[in-house]
């Protein structure tokens, strides 16, 4: 294993990537008319983003889509820095041309992957998904990609196989993949096997990954790193459009840019990788169907966030809390049927005591974990522990 390696890349590599990526020194003075095509990072003597497609070394097709790419703007407004970007994939797919797109935009802590296609004589974006991570679509390995007949994937030089939901090898022409089978709103698993290259001598036979559904809009990235499969488990059978709406876990947090939110950008509750679930325990309400409450953690490019899982028992409905970031005590809000409830967790100890408002009925009551009805306004519960007493608000106004 190299001494620091992210995704697979050695320091060395890395550190050549990101200084194209922030289009520093000589990258930077090129300055070129068009999008260059392809992507100069390499992984030892490996070009890990060749040109590809029909259309690569179409010189009207890379100017119509470097003008596409400098008209477009960010939900911030920000626009993307031409030297520092690269055309990945440039072809037809389906009888329509399409260009796929690794954008640097100067100011932002992302990396965009914009997706175009031809209308008329020009191009125009016709998707973009961002990555709250800088660089991230150059050292990756896996790229979603979205046409109207499905999903497929762009895969980098280092995919020596990819593997579909159904456990089958997906077959794959000049990078980009045939279509898989990836449900609208459920999360699958693709895994890529990876040659062996200076920055992973001994290849790596499974690199796990969760694509979160196509009916995950943009600028949403819906793939998430998954290498010890608890995001399989965690995320089995649940609707993870309700997961990424507004109110659910994945959404419910809006990236702050300045002293506003920016709910056009990708959440900053939104998950990257380390996707689990743990028991709480079982709560039964006044309808007397028993139900499991879970606890849902993920990683996200803010830290660690949470939320609370309720699946009844029987056929009714899952619930979900929106996120709440790592805290001594986890508070979350959790809407079920005919009501909402307040779920208060924390790690028990002997020197740990929550104090809840007066008069609040307690549902659940066991060390680490109190459940009560919503307050109808805010009301404030404390937990004091380690010589410390740390304060938390549940009630209307939530958010």
């Amino acid at each position: 294993m190299a001494p620091v390696r992210l995704r697979g890349l050695t320091a060395t590599v890395l550190s050549a990537v990101l200084a194209t990526v922030t289009a520093c020194g000589p990258v930077a003075e090129r300055q070129p008319r068009d999008l260059r095509v392809g992507f100069d990072s390499m992984d030892g003597s490996l070009t890990v983003w060749p040109p590809r497609g029909s259309l690569a070394e179409d010189t009207g097709a890379t100017a119509a889509v470097t003008e596409a790419v400098r008209d477009w703007r960010s939900p911030v407004d920000g626009r993307v820095h031409v030297p520092s970007s690269g055309i990945l994939f440039s072809g037809e797919v389906d009888g329509v041309p399409l260009a796929l797109v690794a954008a640097s935009v100067p100011g932002e802590s992302a990396s965009w992957l914009l997706q175009l296609t031809r209308d008329g004589e020009r191009y125009v974006v016709d998707h973009s998904i961002e990555y709250t991570d800088p660089g991230y679509l150059v050292y990756s390995d896996v790229l979603p990609v979205q046409t109207s007949a499905g999903r497929r994937y762009l895969t980098s030089e280092r995919v020596r196989r990819l593997v579909g939901p159904d456990d089958r090898p997906v077959a794959n022409s000049d990078g980009l993949t045939e279509r898989v089978d990836v449900p609208q709103c459920r999360a699958v698993t693709v895994s890529a096997t990876l040659r062996s290259t200076e920055s992973l001598p001994r290849g790596r036979a499974t690199d796990r990954l969760l694509d979160l559904g196509t009916g995950t809009a943009g600028p949403r990235y819906p793939l998430v790193r998954d290498e010890s499969g608890s995001g399989r488990r965690a995320l089995a059978d649940l609707d993870t459009c309700l997961l990424a709406g507004e109110d659910g876990p994945f959404g419910s947090i809006f990236r702050r840019v300045g002293d506003r939110d920016v709910p056009q950008s990708v959440p900053a509750s939104w998950p990257q990788a380390k996707v689990a679930v743990r028991t709480l325990g079982e709560l039964t309400l006044a309808d007397g169907e028993p139900a499991e409450l879970e606890q849902l953690t993920w990683e996200t490019a803010d830290g660690t966030m949470s939320a609370v899982v309720h699946r009844p028992a029987g056929a009714g409905p899952v619930a979900f809390s929106p996120a709440d970031r790592t805290n001594p005590l986890q508070v979350y809000e959790l809407p079920v049927p005919g009501q909402s409830l307040v779920v208060l967790s924390w790690r028990s100890a002997k020197d740990t005591t929550l104090s809840v408002p007066p008069n609040t009925t307690r549902l659940v009551d066991r060390p680490g974990l109190v459940v009560a009805p919503l307050p109808e306004r805010s009301e404030t519960f404390s937990l004091a522990a380690d010589e410390k007493t740390h304060y938390r608000s549940a009630g209307s106004p939530h958010r």
